[in-house]
């Protein structure tokens, strides 16, 4: 069902199918054709600086199969900088389609086709992980003209999604978002005619927090979720704002790909896929509450079960995914309370626009729960006692938080993540 870890790599990938798309960044609208011509040398690092940037490096790959790395430049630091040229690479900073390049301390051949993703680092400093933009690209049938908004750090495994579906399918235009313009996407979005947009819970949190009429203007009628745990909170709220809207969410990362696509409206995935193997499909499975994938898109190296560190929970005839596993358990007083669990819970509460669950030193427990929640705007605004009630109707005693911090703005990071 995988890919052998020996696969080749194509050496150049010809004129991608998608050239004439439309793609909107900086508030221009061009085509993916006439976007800036850039020059990479090979192996590249390139660290870019804007979206165009970024756009343009890929389309150079896309096009010639150059061995590519691809990132910002804010999340390269110097320590990683020496990293990437003792790996080869040369980094090359990209900023408004020109390159400044630093030779590799290590020079070595390049790997024709080779595209090179850092992971999100949640876990430690970023990784590297071997992708080709064949096993980066995982929608391949014809599919209905669209306009992707696409808000995501340039290089990410969230950013390529949507970026291979504009480059390789006809009609699939795109309208890129830069970190300065993230407050205003609903109003760019509207003015580009965006009709289908990706992002993560916390992306359309922070946006339904901060201006849900603006969102609502927006013609979408494709949206999709994913990056982090998806509850039903926010499904429920998304369903409500756009009644004819397909509703998506996909589990995908850096590791194992697109794995798990859910558009039936609620969160976690049938108990029923479960250890169903079938040719050109992942295999999902559970082990020790660990989520286990076997996938034909994977990166380079992790041919077979690949265990993801994402924490499940079976409910039902539901299989939820809850966070990390190193993060989503909380020891209190020997008995496991889970983050992600606490979290739906506050988050289900009608005047909780988010939530963060964590644990804290505590004496005698070893551990207690603690939450930050944003309270949503207009909304008649619960003390920390009225919610402190309402998780202890709904969870056992310990899972139940101690103290609860009202933040006045919902956190977001490059990734567009949360600290969940």
């Amino acid at each position: 069902m995988s890919h052998a870890t020996s696969r080749t790599v194509p050496a150049a990938h010809g004129e991608p199918a998608g050239l004439d798309n439309r793609v909107v960044v900086g508030g221009t609208a061009l085509t993916w054709r006439t976007l800036p011509d850039v020059r990479l040398p090979e192996p590249a690092a390139a660290l870019a600086d804007s979206g165009r940037d970024a756009l343009a490096a890929a389309r150079h790959h896309a096009t010639h199969g150059t061995e590519l790395l691809l990132t910002t430049l804010s999340r390269v630091d110097d320590t990683m900088r020496a990293d990437l040229r003792d790996s080869g690479f040369t980094v090359t900073t990209l900023r408004d389609g020109v390159p400044e390049s630093v030779p590799p301390a290590r020079p070595r051949p390049a790997e024709p086709g080779r595209l090179w993703l850092l992971t999100s680092g949640s876990t430690g400093r970023p990784k590297r992980v071997g992708h080709t933009l064949e096993s980066l690209t995982t929608v391949r049938g014809t599919q209905a003209g669209r306009t992707w908004l696409c808000p995501y750090a340039p290089g990410s495994y969230a950013w390529w999604q949507v970026v291979t579906l504009s480059l390789t399918q006809p009609g699939q235009d795109l309208v890129v978002v830069e970190p300065g313009e993230l407050d205003d996407w609903p109003a760019i979005a509207a003015a580009h005619g965006v009709d289908a947009a990706s992002g993560t819970p916390t992306f359309w949190r922070r946006t339904i927090y901060r201006d849900g009429a603006a969102l609502s203007r927006v013609p979408l009628r494709q949206i999709t979720l994913g990056g982090e745990p998806v509850d039903q909170a926010i499904l429920d709220q998304l369903r409500e704002l756009f009644p004819a809207a397909r509703i998506s969410w996909i589990y995908a990362s850096s590791e194992v790909g697109a794995s798990i696509v859910v558009h039936d409206g609620q969160a976690g995935f049938p108990v029923r896929w479960l250890d169903q193997a079938a040719a050109g499909r992942p295999t999902l499975s559970v082990r020790d509450e660990e989520l286990v994938i076997s996938s034909p898109y994977h990166g380079v190296g992790l041919d077979g079960p690949v265990r993801t560190g994402d924490r499940v929970r079976i409910e039902g005839d539901r299989v939820l995914i809850t966070g990390r596993l190193d993060s989503d358990e909380i020891n209190v007083g020997g008995s496991k309370a889970s983050a992600g669990a606490v979290r739906d819970v506050l988050t289900a509460h009608p005047a909780v626009a988010w939530a963060r669950v964590t644990g804290r030193r505590a004496p005698l427990l070893g551990r207690m729960v603690v939450a930050d929640v944003v309270l949503t705007p207009g909304a008649e605004q619960p003390d920390e006692a009225a919610l402190v009630r309402w998780c202890a109707d709904r969870l056992p005693e310990h899972a139940v938080p101690r103290r609860i911090r009202v933040l006045t703005e919902i956190p977001v990071k490059e990734t567009l993540k949360s600290d969940v």
